[in-house]
């Protein structure tokens, strides 16, 4: 063999071919990059001059779809009065009560009425304590780096939830009325909070797992358990008040007359005013391009309760979601929807269309992404959730516009409602969660199949 000497000079050539070969940017390969932009071309000066000096999406503003939104339905759910989530991560929770409480407008003839958020908040995050002790308890043998591990102290509790974290704690805690458990500050704006029991309960995680690892006693594993949730439930309670086990409650009907004051528990009020409702009535649906239609998937440990259910759904091409989401709102039904809301969202106006803005026109180039691609690429996905109640359809019944309830309060969007094109709809729709009778059989038998097994960091989730 041959033995190669290099000199110092050969060898700075040879690293600099590599870099070359590696895709490093070379002075060469910058020179044929700025050749796509010219500073000598009188648009380039002037979308240069716009945009150092304004807003991108102020500049990409289609003024020619401006005024073509009516906010006009031929289909509409009775609902009445706009919640206000404020600054929490609660939208699915009041989108969920959001779906229900025009049942309980009607039931009961009155002219508004809401549903205590702040009830539900304070067991969601109670069971989600609950929930992370057992999951370190159960992987207390399993390295710091473990992937679960990691994922279960990464956060503990977050304030995000899907329609099954609904059912689970309403099934199991009931519902009341908002001046029963009304919002503080802490539920309105839940970030120091949060905070706060993180640290709490991180802490209390890595004494579990000392337990376990000392060859602890199960009994007196549960018994330590049991005094953390203490703790955990007197920061809730000094935070947002201590929930209500039975209370007084009475109504005044739209005719002016005012009920007789009746004595509820939680799960009593429940079953009071919405006598004909199950949530477990309701299927949770998907549209998932990245994974085959017409298939049952289940997401592993996403839930917010340990004897609660995952969040288990059916995948649906989204003309399916549509079909379902038209008979639902045609029948006085609102439908909750789980949507990408800041993607082509015109906020003063309260319309999401992929109209709205015309970046490709601002930046001379095309943007190729379709729904699969952008998920694949973590460019989108379901990130706020809002009931869906009305449509409007062309002269053959065809969806043209839909329109959520939000819960951003009154004075966003248009009056509390975004109203949203069929083509966004096809876009950046996601999640879906409608009643069982507006749904075929064929598609409801799907919920019979073995599911699919998803891991809780999914891109999706």
């Amino acid at each position: 063999m041959r033995k190669v000497v290099l000199t110092g000079a050969a060898v700075l050539l040879c690293l600099i071919s590599f870099g070359q070969t590696n895709g490093a940017l070379t002075p060469e390969l910058l020179g044929k990059i700025k050749q796509a932009y010219n500073i000598n071309d009188p648009s380039t000066r002037a979308i240069t001059n716009a945009l150092t000096h304004n807003d991108a999406k102020k500049l990409a503003e289609n003024n020619a779809f401006e005024g073509k939104v009516d906010h006009l339905f031929k289909y509409k759910v009775d609902v009445s009065g706009i919640t206000d989530q404020k600054s929490s991560g609660r939208c699915w929770m009041f989108t969920s009560l959001n779906v229900l409480r025009p049942k309980v407008i009607a039931g009961l003839n009155v002219g508004e009425f809401e549903f205590s958020q702040s009830y539900l908040y304070f067991y969601d995050l109670l069971e989600k304590s609950n929930l992370f002790l057992e999951n370190v308890i159960a992987s207390a043998n399993s390295s710091m780096d473990d992937r679960r591990v990691e994922w279960y102290f990464k956060s503990p509790i977050d304030d995000g939830g899907t329609w099954a974290g609904f059912i689970n704690i309403v099934d199991k805690y009931g519902l009341v009325p908002k001046s029963v458990m009304p919002e503080t500050n802490s539920s309105s704006n839940t970030s120091a909070m949060d905070a706060v029991l993180k640290t709490k309960l991180r802490e209390q995680g890595l004494m579990l797992r000392e337990m376990v690892g000392k060859m602890a006693k199960p009994a007196e594993i549960q018994s330590q358990k049991t005094a953390m949730l203490g703790d955990i439930y007197r920061i809730l309670a000094l935070n947002l008040g201590e929930p209500p086990v039975q209370f007084q409650w009475r109504y005044k009907a739209k005719d002016g007359s005012i009920s007789e004051y009746q004595t509820y528990t939680p799960l009593s009020f429940y079953h009071k005013v919405l006598p004909d409702v199950k949530v477990s009535d309701y299927v949770m649906m998907m549209n998932d391009p990245t994974r085959p239609y017409y298939k049952l998937y289940e997401v592993e440990n996403y839930r917010n309760a340990q004897d609660g259910q995952n969040w288990k759904y059916i995948n649906l091409p989204v003309e399916d979601l549509k079909k379902i989401a038209l008979e639902s709102i045609k029948n006085n039904e609102a439908v909750y929807g789980g949507v990408d809301v800041g993607k082509f969202l015109n906020s003063s106006e309260g319309v999401n269309a992929l109209e709205n803005y015309d970046y490709e026109a601002l930046y001379g180039m095309k943007f190729r992404m379709d729904k699969r691609q952008r998920i694949l690429t973590w460019e989108s996905g379901s990130s706020h959730g809002m009931s869906i109640v009305a449509v409007d359809v062309d002269k053959n019944g065809n969806p043209t516009m839909w329109q959520f309830e939000n819960s951003w309060g009154s004075s966003s969007g248009y009056k509390g409602y975004l109203t949203f094109t069929d083509s966004w709809f096809s876009e950046y729709m996601f999640r879906m969660v409608a009643l069982k009778k507006f749904i075929s059989p064929e598609i409801l038998k799907i919920a019979d199949q073995k599911a699919v097994v998803l891991l809780p960091w999914d891109r999706m989730f």
